[in-house]
């Protein structure tokens, strides 16, 4: 006789900050603005004590802020945030390939081929989601033959503050993600010849580096700014 599966139960906090999350990603609580925490509890139908504790994780994250005084604000994403979250991110993502890069084989440069094949066909489809889960892939091979769980978890934080703020990327930026993938190739050549500080570097200051990608970045941030 097999046994059963166990069912575990989110928290009601758990349940708030997910709540709160997909309020963030479909831009649904105004950046810049106080949030009535009295309604929103009332709303939600539960007390203050998990709306709280879910937005203290909120605030760590990097979606809030929270003043003593003033309250709870949804924090705005704007330029110098993500040039700082571009240099965190390619530095940690460099580091994990100077470290595992020797350990790359011909068949791990064949998989990562793959899922790039993969990834430009989701964009030929206009399919966001396959695109991002193939890409994110592309990425995390690094971080998990690293096996550094506390700069995985950093990496995956600081990503969802790029990549989920206020249905900024609810579609595909196709010239960027194009672009993307061609750096990705680049990459893999100079990994391919052993040359893995050159690789390191060029994750680094091409594919995180902001100057490099900052007219994408404009575009796909800030569309109303001349």
């Amino acid at each position: 006789m097999s046994t059963p599966t166990a069912i575990v139960a989110k928290s009601l906090r758990e349940q708030v900050y997910d709540h709160l999350r997909a309020e963030l990603r479909h831009g649904r609580l105004d950046t810049g603005a106080f949030l009535d925490l009295n309604r929103l509890a009332a709303d939600l139908g539960v007390s203050r004590t998990p709306l709280r504790d879910a937005l203290l994780q909120l605030e760590v994250e990097g979606f809030v802020t929270i003043s003593p005084r003033r309250g709870v604000a949804v924090r705005c994403l704007e330029e110098a945030d993500i040039r700082e979250l571009y240099e965190l991110i390619g530095a940690l993502e460099a580091a994990a390939v100077a470290a595992v890069g020797p350990t790359v084989s011909a068949e791990d440069l064949a998989r990562l081929r793959e899922l790039d094949r993969l990834a430009q066909s989701a964009i030929e489809r206009g399919d966001q989601a396959t695109f991002y889960e193939h890409n994110a892939a592309f990425h995390d091979f690094f971080l998990e033959r690293l096996g550094n769980g506390r700069i995985t978890g950093l990496v995956h934080a600081k990503k969802q503050q790029l990549y989920e703020w206020n249905r900024r990327f609810e579609r595909l930026h196709v010239s960027w993600e194009r672009s993307g993938l061609e750096e990705h190739e680049s990459f893999l050549r100079l990994l391919e010849q052993g040359a893995v500080p050159e690789a390191a570097a060029y994750l680094r200051d091409v594919h995180w580096g902001f100057q490099v990608q900052e007219a994408f970045v404009r575009e796909a941030y800030f569309p109303e700014r001349p």
